[in-house]
C-alpha cells in the first residue's frame, strides 16, 4: 500500500494515524512490536492509528505519540502534527489546555478520595484510642480501690499508742504484730507503788453474814441475772466459722459471692463468729494465733500455713 506524502495530508484532511498505519505496515511491524516500543498498550495504538483520539488521554498526548511514532518510522513529524490539528480543530497550545484539564480532574477526584479515606481512618483510629484509654482508667481506678482497701493495718502498742503499717499483702505484714502482741511484757510496777503495804480486804456483806451468830435472821441477797451472748445462728445451708485469738491476727472471711465478710485485726483474747454461705475463704496473718473451728469441728490449720500466714477453704 502506497504511503501518501505527509505535505499532502495537512490538505486534504486524511487521518494520520491511517498515514502512521500504512508506514507500518510496509516495514512488517506488528502493533504488538510498535506498542512495545512506544511504550503504549495495543489498545492505544489502535485508536491512534484509526483516528478515534477521543479515546486518549487528551490532544497533547495524542500529538506527542504522533510525533513519536513518525519519529520511529522515520517519518517527517511536523505535516502529520498539522494534519492531526487541522482534523481535530486544535492546535498546540488549546490542545495542550485542553488536555490538561482532561487529565487533572480523574487526579484531583483521586485526591480528594484519598484525603476522605484518610480522614475516616485517623477518626476510628482516634475512636479506638479512646474507648481503649477508657477501659484502662476504669480497670486503674478498680486496682486503686481494692489496693486502698488493703493498703495498711493499725496495730495498737503496750503503750496505748496505735500504728499504722502499710501492706502489700494485709496477712504477710501482720504477722510481725502478732509476734510482737506475743513478746509484750507486763508494765513494769513504778517503785512508789511497789512500796505501798498491801490493802487489807474489805469487809463485803456476805463476810458479815457469814460471820453474824446462827440466831441471827438470814438476809437475802439479790443476785444480778448473767445474760448469755447468743452466738450467730447460721442460715440453711450456711457455714460458722469460729476464730479464737490468742494474739494479735489480721483475718479476713470471704464467702461463696466473693462477698469480705470480715476483714480486720483481732487482738488477743477476742473472738470472731461468723456464718456464710460456703466455701468461705478465711485468711490469717499470724496463724499461730488463731485457733479455728467450722460448723463446731476443729480445723487443722498448719496444712493451710505457709510461713506465718494460712489461706484455707472451709466447707467445701
Amino acid at each position: 500500500m502506497k504511503v501518501l506524502d505527509p505535505e499532502v495530508l495537512a490538505f486534504t484532511g486524511i487521518n494520520p494515524g491511517e498515514t502512521l498505519r500504512n508506514a507500518r505496515e510496509n516495514k512488517n511491524w506488528s502493533q504488538a512490536d510498535v506498542a512495545v516500543k512506544l511504550n503504549l498498550t495495543v489498545q492505544a495504538l489502535g485508536h491512534l492509528e484509526s483516528g478515534d483520539f477521543a479515546k486518549l488521554p487528551g490532544n497533547t498526548f495524542a500529538r506527542g505519540y504522533i510525533r513519536t511514532y513518525a519519529k520511529l518510522l522515520g517519518i517527517d513529524q511536523e505535516p502529520l502534527v498539522v494534519a492531526f490539528d487541522q482534523l481535530t480543530g486544535s492546535n498546540a497550545t488549546g490542545s495542550s489546555v485542553h488536555a490538561l484539564g482532561r487529565i487533572e480532574e480523574p487526579a484531583h477526584v483521586a485526591q480528594n478520595l484519598l484525603r476522605v479515606v484518610s480522614f475516616l481512618l485517623l477518626a476510628a483510629l482516634a475512636l479506638a484510642s479512646y474507648f481503649w484509654w477508657q477501659d484502662r482508667s476504669q480497670d486503674q481506678r478498680a486496682d486503686s480501690a481494692i489496693s486502698n482497701v488493703l493498703e495498711h493495718i493499725e496495730v495498737e502498742g503496750a503503750d496505748g499508742s496505735t500504728q499504722i503499717h502499710p501492706l502489700d499483702e494485709p496477712e504477710d505484714q501482720a504477722v510481725t504484730a502478732g509476734q510482737e502482741s506475743l513478746e509484750l511484757a507486763l508494765p513494769e510496777v513504778a517503785p512508789e507503788v511497789a512500796a505501798q503495804p498491801e490493802i487489807a480486804p474489805v469487809t463485803t456483806p456476805s463476810n458479815t453474814l457469814a460471820s453474824a451468830p446462827a440466831s441471827s435472821a438470814a438476809v437475802p441477797l439479790s443476785t444480778v441475772p448473767t445474760v448469755p451472748v447468743a452466738a450467730p445462728q447460721a442460715a440453711a445451708g450456711d457455714g460458722l466459722v469460729s476464730v479464737q485469738f490468742t494474739a494479735n491476727c489480721w483475718a479476713q472471711l470471704t464467702d461463696a459471692n466473693g462477698k469480705v465478710l470480715f476483714s480486720a485485726l483481732k487482738r488477743a483474747g477476742e473472738t470472731l463468729e461468723l456464718a456464710g454461705k460456703p466455701p468461705l475463704e478465711l485468711r490469717l496473718g499470724f496463724a499461730r494465733g488463731a485457733q479455728v473451728s467450722y460448723n463446731g469441728q476443729v480445723v487443722d490449720v498448719a496444712p493451710y500455713t505457709s510461713g506465718e500466714t494460712a489461706r484455707m477453704k472451709l466447707g467445701q
